[in-house]
């Protein structure tokens, strides 16, 4: 008869969610997840939340398996020595291994008037405050998206098409990581829209008022509604409990996603770092982690030696309005490719991804272990850069053809990265 095992997953997004559920295959593990807020947020829906067609949130017990029990709580410290966890509310918490997926938030602007001014919306509560704002804001009242990644677009499209003055700002190119030819498709949607679209080197911030934004170039832009998208950051949880991290918070690991510090704490999702090459922070990328980060932890209850990362990326999804979106397909090392789907059909298959994100979740909470994607051949490129060891180099070399680093190689970081099915 083997020993129970306590494993607590810290975080219940979507890399933890997906951990959690895979852990329970085994009976003799415990599992904990400890999360902030009761309910799951369907992050990939948060833009709707602000245009008011989607709640973006959950129930827990739809998603997570029975015998996963949530805490509702936040970590303050991991003491790695002590195998604990402090919580926020008091107390602390045992276990014997710890998955760390913590996710990601907003990054600091660090332009000035920004954190007072401008509303960020890459949380629940973030988006839930400016939901209010927009509506009593008139409907002719200029609104200003900052940041011409996903989820600035989807948001400038959601709000134009509800019959906003939406002007976004990109802060360079529109949509950096799709191909030439999906960036043509989503400028005329955005055109069809209303939406006014500033590019080039002189579409960067320098400053947020109450009512104006200030760009590079010296124009100023009247703004009665200031969005702020363009960056992430993670929380600091790791480098406060003396855990090794990389120069942006995320806590470095080797190919297993066990921590260089600990084998017994393993990490998933956008606070990961495996050997430095961070993947895009994406739930297209933190459910396999998490699937990928319970192998590891059940590998080790077993004695056995954990596998290691095989990551594969099919591209990006952008909606654009109810009635509008684009597939941005990509090579398996994460660079766009020439080929997308756009307009209705497009719309269409978004919207199938983002149901599709909700029913992996819950077809591994009924039948834990069933989850394969993360073991679908395509970490070449990735094994390729190990070996060179000089992953950024060599990564900007194989982007160039196809106009885009590929993030997988490369470690975008949270101020260029965004969240995408």
């Amino acid at each position: 008869m083997t020993e129970n095992s306590n494993v607590i997953v810290v975080g219940g997004g979507y890399a933890g969610v997906m951990a959690a559920n895979r852990l329970t295959q085994r009976d003799d593990v415990t599992v904990t997840l400890i999360n902030p807020r009761s309910t799951f947020v369907h992050r990939v829906r948060l833009h709707q939340l602000v245009g008011g067609s989607d709640d973006a949130v959950v129930d827990y017990r739809e998603v997570l398996a029975e015998d996963v029990r949530l805490v509702v709580d936040s970590v303050t410290r991991i003491d790695a020595a002590e195998r604990s966890v402090t919580l926020a509310t008091g107390g602390t918490v045992g276990y014997d291994h710890l998955i760390y997926a913590v996710g990601s938030g907003s990054a600091d602007p660090g332009v000035p008037g920004a954190a007072e001014f401008a509303y960020p919306i890459a949380g629940l509560e973030e988006a839930q405050r400016l939901r209010p704002v927009l509506d009593a804001a008139s409907a002719k009242a200029p609104v200003t998206v900052v940041g011409a990644g996903p989820t600035g677009i989807e948001t400038a499209a959601e709000l134009a098409e509800a019959g906003r003055a939406v002007t976004l700002v990109c802060g360079g190119v529109l949509g950096p990581y799709l191909h030439p030819r999906g960036r043509r498709s989503v400028a005329r949607r955005m055109a069809e829209l209303g939406v006014t679209v500033l590019e080039g080197p002189g579409a960067k911030v320098t400053a947020v008022t109450r009512d104006a934004v200030r760009l590079g170039d010296g124009r100023t832009l009247p703004s009665e509604v200031t969005i702020w998208t363009a960056g992430f950051a993670v929380p600091d949880l790791a480098a406060r409990s003396g855990l090794s991290t990389d120069a942006l918070g995320r806590l470095l690991t080797d190919e297993t996603l066990t921590s260089v510090d600990d084998p017994r704490i393993v990490a998933a999702g956008d606070s990961a770092a495996p050997s430095g090459l961070p993947l895009r922070m994406s739930c297209q990328a933190a459910i396999p982690l998490g699937a990928r980060a319970a192998d590891t932890v059940l590998s080790r209850i077993a004695g056995e030696q954990p596998s290691t990362l095989n990551q594969f990326f099919a591209g990006q999804c952008i909606s654009l309005g109810r009635d509008a979106a684009i597939f941005q397909f990509a090579h398996r090392y994460d660079v766009a490719v020439w080929f997308h789907i756009d307009g209705r059909p497009g719309a269409r298959l978004k919207e199938f991804v983002c149901k599709g994100i909700v029913k992996h979740l819950v077809d591994e909470s009924r039948k834990p272990g069933s989850f394969r994607l993360h073991r679908v051949s395509g970490g070449a490129k990735r094994q390729e850069l190990l070996r060179a060891g000089r992953g950024e180099a060599v990564a900007t070399a194989a982007g160039t053809a196809d106009g885009d680093i590929p993030a997988t190689a490369a470690g975008r970081t949270p101020a260029t990265v965004e969240h995408v099915a």
